[in-house]
């Protein structure tokens, strides 16, 4: 049932209406899934796409978190005792965690504090007393309260003032005004460690650096904590330190008595000894989750460009591992990227065996028909694809340099050691790189987005945050591609919509044990796929020249017979309707529309028989670095070198130009115009044209320009 309260909040949050708020969030309830939601029941969301459902659902578990741990500061709380209307009132309008964390706080089992001891021995009445700030002297006052505990005046007034500086840390609205006050005001600085200039080099822009809290970039605040973790940076908040203690005083200090007095020195020395860790530990945190937010958003933007990157599709392929000394590991692959053979080759110094590795390669080229090798781009890779240009008549052979970045984790992997658990880690290497050409997803899906070696601060940010986000990509990248079910792994199928782990490997066996699987509707065959998981997969599982042309469609099963129907409107078959896009137009949508059925299922279904089966990942393009440039000392400013998009952040994006660096285009070199978002201009793996702006070969750094 729909909590109306979380409804309306995830409305005044979101900016999303709350019809349709409640709409998804009672297919949610349903146990349907983001990509089912956002693709096949548009009627019902009013056409909400999968980032306005995954921010709907995100809210949701945020504000049910939040209640529960309201729920649970509550009843701790009563139990104590303590519990009364007003702090229950505050309690229950709490809009965030840092506000609940913060009324909490007084009553966290703790270890006994000064304030403890002074209430237990009867001094609150005389704190009460002193708060009021009367025009009397306090000696006297506070001579009724000496016991042994507090045996002179002194000490009776220090615990009474114990008691004041307690309340004065615990007091909630004054912490938000001097955390607003940081934020809005204030800035942070970080500063080299002297002892450790050489070691940190690669934070030199961060050795004397300040910035206003409120327009640091979250790369700039995650470098400076991690150069702070690794011990190499200090860092420090600059404050009107005087300023927080005035606006401390100013609510505390009522007057110039001998109480007033009493309580301006305690707001200056709670901010000194403990408010002021407090608060900057909590500004630390707000700036630290904003951060990470931003760069979790980042990273997964990447991670699904890259794993929307084209796949070169269904062909028989040569695949390389470069190397020097201990060779170049080969592989050929066929169609459904199954090892065919293995061999190493030294065409490279120092063994220079050209002709031995020639014959090899040339071999077979001829013997399997290849037209395309796949050549890894890490050390060597340059090399490879210039030996294999000199050697080969490449008129009809394409050579595609192929990224490495978490090949090495993938061949040591478990995954690997399952799929080929004879076969020696190298050759695995290049079964990845080569199996990256075919279908860089159903490669990539195999190993921890974590070690695919993009993004800058992923193993920074909040480690549960960042997986729940790339879990929502990877399966948002799968189903809007959707996968052969007769040849996917098992990897590919644990993302489908409304599948997992147990599901996904009861029909690799049952693919297995009975062959090709010849429709959707022999998948409820499967063990554990009952309707429910068959209605949520159904439409992002493809089955080639199955029993029905149109189990190679998006378009759910329970709809075929409407695609009958149309067909039948206009008096052709239904395999004639599919196959003529002419024939469609003469079909009339409003003729059905039902309750059931609407606009907005119609026009996918026709434009799903537009282009049935079509992977939307688009086709591969061929790249060629720029000849003769191999290192940073080949670059001259106001060159044009030819680049690959190799990660994108929020300052910019990296370009690998063929050489052992990466180029970087910043966010201002981008564009002619102003933007706020490098993904404005340009795409992992995009093709640029950039130019060399400068180069700095002590740092090893090269900045690159696509302004024109």
């Amino acid at each position: 049932m729909i909590e109306l309260h979380i409804a309306n909040r995830i409305q005044k949050s979101s900016g999303i209406s709350l019809i349709q708020v409640k709409a998804v969030l009672s297919l949610l309830e349903e146990g349907n899934t983001i990509p089912f939601i956002a693709r096949y029941r548009k009627e019902k969301t009013q056409g909400l796409d999968e980032v306005e459902i995954f921010r709907i659902a995100k809210i949701q578990k945020d504000l049910i978190e939040l209640d529960d741990r309201r729920k649970f500061i509550l009843e701790t709380i009563a139990e104590q005792g303590q519990l009364t209307s007003e702090l229950q009132e505050k309690i229950n309008q709490a809009l965030d965690l840092l506000t609940l964390e913060d009324l909490y706080a007084p009553y966290k089992k703790k270890k006994k504090t000064k304030a403890d001891i002074a209430i237990e021995n009867g001094l609150l009445p005389l704190a009460e007393f002193i708060l009021r700030q009367p025009n009397q002297e306090l000696s006297p006052q506070a001579k009724k309260y000496i016991c042994e505990a507090f045996p002179s005046i002194e000490q009776v007034l220090q615990g009474a003032q114990d008691i004041i500086a307690e309340n004065i840390f615990n007091d909630v609205a004054l912490r938000e005004q001097i955390r607003e006050l940081y934020v809005k005001y204030y800035s942070i600085s970080s500063k080299l460690i002297k002892t450790k200039e050489k070691e940190a080099t690669v934070f030199k822009d961060y050795f004397d650096y300040s910035e206003p809290i409120r327009k640091i970039p979250s790369h700039r605040f995650l470098a400076i904590e991690r150069g702070e973790q690794l011990k190499l940076l200090r860092i420090k908040f600059i404050i009107e330190e005087s300023e927080v203690i005035h606006r401390i005083q100013m609510k505390y200090v009522k007057n110039k008595t001998e109480s007033g007095i009493l309580i301006a020195k305690t707001c200056q020395m709670v901010w000194e000894k403990s408010l002021s860790e407090s608060i900057e530990n909590q500004v630390r945190k707000i700036m630290k989750d904003k951060s990470d937010e931003v760069a979790i958003q980042v990273f997964s933007e990447n991670i699904r460009q890259l794993f929307m990157e084209a796949p070169l599709g269904e062909k028989k392929i040569i695949a390389i591992d470069p190397g020097f000394r201990t060779g170049s590991k080969v592989v050929v692959l066929d169609e459904a990227a199954m090892l065919l053979k293995h061999y190493t080759i030294f065409p490279l110094a120092p063994m220079q065996q050209t002709e031995e590795a020639y014959q090899k390669i040339h071999k077979d080229i001829k013997q399997y028909n290849i037209k395309f090798i796949a050549v890894g781009d890490g050390t060597g890779g340059r090399d490879i694809v210039d030996w294999l240009n000199s050697v080969l008549d490449t008129t009809d052979i394409s050579i595609f340099n192929i990224s490495e970045q978490g090949a090495s984790i993938y061949s040591a992997s478990e995954v690997a050691r399952e799929e080929f658990p004879t076969l020696d880690l190298t050759y695995r290497g290049a079964v990845s790189i080569g199996r990256r050409l075919l279908d860089p997803m159903a490669e990539l899906i195999k190993i921890d987005p974590k070690s695919i070696g993009i993004g800058q601060y992923q193993h920074d940010v909040n480690q549960k945050m960042l997986k729940e986000k790339l879990d929502s990509t990877l399966v948002s990248c799968v189903n809007q591609v959707g996968i052969n079910v007769n040849t996917a792994s098992k990897y590919l199928l644990n993302y489908i919509s409304g599948l997992g782990n147990t599901i996904s490997e009861n029909i690799i066996q049952y693919r297995n044990e009975k062959g090709k699987i010849e429709s959707k509707t022999e998948l409820k065959k499967v063990p554990r796929l009952g309707p429910k998981a068959f209605e949520q997969c159904a439409g992002f599982i493809r089955i080639k020249d199955g029993i029905s042309i149109l189990d190679n469609t998006a378009i759910l099963p329970e709809h075929y017979t409407l695609v009958d129907q149309m067909a039948s409107s206009i008096g052709v078959s239904t395999s004639d309707f599919v196959a003529n896009s002419q024939l469609r137009k003469a079909v009339k949508l409003a003729d059905f529309i039902t309750d059931k059925v609407g606009e907005y299922t119609i026009k996918d279904i026709l434009v799903e028989l537009d282009k049935p089966g079509l992977d939307p990942r688009g086709e591969i393009e061929k790249f060629e670095y720029l000849e003769g440039i191999r290192s940073i000392q080949d670059l001259k400013e106001g060159m044009i070198v030819n680049g690959i998009i190799t990660n994108i952040t929020k300052f910019g994006a990296f370009v690998d130009i063929g050489i052992k660096i990466s180029g970087l285009i910043h966010i201002s070199e981008l564009s002619d115009k102003f933007i706020s978002d490098p993904n404005e201009i340009v795409k992992l793996k995009q093709k640029v044209k950039a130019k060399v702006i400068t180069i700095d070969i002590n740092r090893e750094r090269v900045q690159l320009s696509l302004k024109k």
